[in-house]
Formats: C-alpha cells, structure tokens, sequence
C-alpha cells in the first residue's frame, strides 16, 4: 500500500478537509480505488501529488485555469494589441478601420508607437548585390524555408548599420523579410504594391491584399508571437526572431492552416453545388478534432471570436459577393453545418482564390503582414529587460523523498 493514500492522508497532503476531497472525487478531479480487503478507499499518491502540483500552480498564479498553456496562462502585459468585444485594436485603434485606410508601413509605425516614421531608409546595395547569390542557393525551397534560410545570414550585416534610428531598422527587416518570401531582390516599394507587382494584380485586388496585410499584422499573443518574444527575451538579435516567428508560424495549427483551407476550398469548387454539403460533413467527420478545441472545419471558428472573425469578415465583404458566389456559398454551408463562423485564414484563401492567386498566396500574407506585429512584441520584450522563463508543473512520476 506504499503507493496509496488514505482518505485523511490524502486530504492531509493537499491542505483540505475531507468534505472538500470527496467533491474532488465527484468532480472527477481525484480518483477513489476500493483494495480488496479493505473497507475505506484509498487514492494513488501519485495522481494526489499531481493535484498538488496543479492546485498549488493555480494559487501561485492567482486562478484557477486547469488549461493554462492552451488559451489561458501565461499571461504576460502588453500594449500593443487588444481584443475585445468581438474587435480587434492596434495601440487603440479599431482595425477594420485602419484596414480601410492604411498601408502595412503606416500599420506597423502605429504597432510600434513609432514617433519618426519618416527617416530615410539605408541603402539596400550591399544587399542586393548579395541577393541573386542568396536566391540561387535558395531557389529549391519553398517561401518559408527560402525566408527562415537567407533571414539569418543578413543578421550581422543589417545589426551593424550605424546611425540607424531601431524603426528604421525594423521596417529594413520587413522589406527584406518580404523580398525572401517572394524571391525578389529587396526594395523599398510599399508592400502591397511589391505584392501587386509579384503576382500581376490590378488596383481592386491590390487594395484588397493591402487591407490583407493590415488585419494580419498582429493578434495579440499568437504561438509564433510567443515564440518572437520568447527569444528576443534572450537577447537574439532581430532577424533569428523573425525566423523563429516564421518557423512557428508555418506550423499546421497556425499560418499554415491557410494550405488545409485553400485543399477544401479547391476541392469542393470543383464538385456540383448539390454535392458540396456533403463533402464538408464527410471532411468534418475525417477531421482530426483531437488536436482542436472542439470538432471543426479548416477556416472556421476561433476561440477569441466565439460571434465570427472580424478579420475573416471584413476581407469577406470586400469580395464581389456575385462574383465569387461559390466562396460565400460553402461558407454559409459550413457554418450552418458547424454552427460556426468563418476566420481569418477562410478570408485570407477567398482572397488567393478570387484574385487567382499563386497557390499558397494567403500564407504569405499571412507571414508578410505578421511581421509587422513581431517586430513590435520584440521591441516591447527587449524594453522590460525580462527573460521569458515559465516554470513547468510537474507532473511524472514521483521519487520515494516524497512520501507521506
């Protein structure tokens, strides 16, 4: 019986009274086992000693979030994005409003409360006189893996650059993130248009893969976002926190969701209209929902938009609705099958599909207007000086040292 507890050790152990152990056990929270021969039940030490653990986390961190690592703690202070309200807020400034007026450039001074959005950017010769040789090696790979390749070969070169106020420095970083995920020699033309340029696009889908950019600049404390500050907080330099971003961000469950998308969205597009609705079922039915919040279709639902994403929304509505009926059409098809609402990364693909788009388009936008917010969530992690250092809860298996 070494490896049990009795009900009053075990309420010994975790500071609680026996009534309160019991509304663990009908909770679920606890386990009661019944040993032949014994009349009382007894609970495993080590399912308590891990209740301990979680218990004790939750006081330390001033409530009580069973899920914290999966859209609860950590939680750490920030000024640059809120969400709110089902609405989406740069430094105080509603997005959908600045998606209707402003560029990436404008997006990302705002992201950093920057004061001298007008200083001349340093010369790109160095650069792209390096470039060609950079693509060539690179010329195999695909956006991210060409841009998380050639981003840290620039580091030395773009850090040292003296006289150089750090926005000026940081929208350098942006312009040469955007030519690597493009394999294009870097410039300083806006980014929307840079685009336009790469992907042949008239003014009407030019202004809207601008508007792209700007709902995608920043969401608060995404995983890639995390991940940024996370290693700036130790000191690295800009561009491997934007590798690390881009690395995190090209994840399946994250940027890459966009590609499960634009799979479903192209299949179903190719089927009668009578056959699309049960194509979603059977898709929603095959979908992995273990790794999920809850069962779903790729491109819809969010848990920070429980009423739909604004994001997803507005790029929606600037889409010919007659147009591009058949994008609208499985939408409503999947949320009435669902009974949720559309995201980002659905907007995002009806935006590569309406504007014919290379394939895998709407991750580039979504990387491309992202680093915007990267580079902000780094500056902000650099000015308080803290390394990012979560403790973890044990939870294995525990040494005899911790017997009652």
């Amino acid at each position: 019986m070494n490896d049990t507890l009795t009900a009053r050790e075990a309420a010994s152990l975790l500071s609680i009274s026996l009534p309160t152990l019991y509304s663990y056990v009908s909770r679920g929270l606890l386990q009661s086992q019944q040993y032949q021969g014994q009349k009382a039940k007894r609970y495993a030490k080590e399912e308590v000693l891990r209740l301990l653990a979680r218990t004790s986390d939750n006081k330390r961190a001033g409530s009580a979030a069973e899920s914290a690592i999966d859209w609860g703690l950590p939680v750490l202070e920030s000024e640059i994005t809120q969400v709110a309200n089902g609405k989406l807020y740069y430094r105080a400034h509603a997005v959908d409003e600045l998606a209707g007026t402003h560029t990436l450039e404008q997006t990302a001074c705002i992201l950093w409360d920057s004061t001298s959005p007008d200083l001349p950017l340093p010369s790109l010769t160095a650069l792209t006189t390096l470039w060609p040789k950079l693509l060539d090696l690179t010329a195999h790979l695909s956006p991210y893996e060409r841009a998380i390749s050639i981003l840290p070969l620039l580091a030395k070169t773009v850090e040292e650059i003296p006289d150089i106020h750090a926005h000026q420095r940081a929208m350098l970083w942006m312009h040469l993130t955007a030519a690597a995920l493009l394999g294009v020699t870097p410039d300083y033309q806006a980014f929307h248009q840079k685009l336009a340029a790469a992907w042949q696009l008239d003014e009407e889908q030019t202004e809207l893969v601008r508007a792209a950019l700007v709902v995608c600049a920043d969401h608060e404390l995404n995983v890639s976002t995390f991940t940024v500050r996370c290693v700036a907080s130790a000191g690295a330099n800009m561009g491997m926190a934007l590798v690390a971003g881009l690395a995190a961000l090209s994840g399946p469950r994250h940027g890459g969701e966009s590609l499960r998308v634009g799979r479903m969205l192209r299949a179903a597009l190719t089927m009668p209209p009578s056959d699309i609705s049960s194509f979603l079922a059977k898709h929603l039915r095959s979908h992995d929902a273990s790794h999920h919040f809850s069962p779903r279709l790729p491109g819809f639902a969010h848990p920070l938009y429980p009423d739909g994403d604004p994001r997803g929304v507005l790029l929606m509505t600037m889409l010919d609705r007659k147009k591009h009926a058949p994008l609208f059409a499985i939408a409503e098809m999947a949320e009435d099958l669902t009974g949720q609402k559309l995201n980002i990364d659905y907007g995002l693909v009806a935006v590569e599909l309406a504007c014919q788009l290379p394939t895998g388009a709407a991750q580039i936008l979504f990387a491309l207007g992202r680093t915007a917010g990267w580079i902000a969530h780094a500056m902000e992690q650099r000015q308080t000086g803290q390394l990012i250092r979560p403790r973890a809860r044990y939870v294995g298996k525990f040494p005899d040292s911790n017997a009652v």
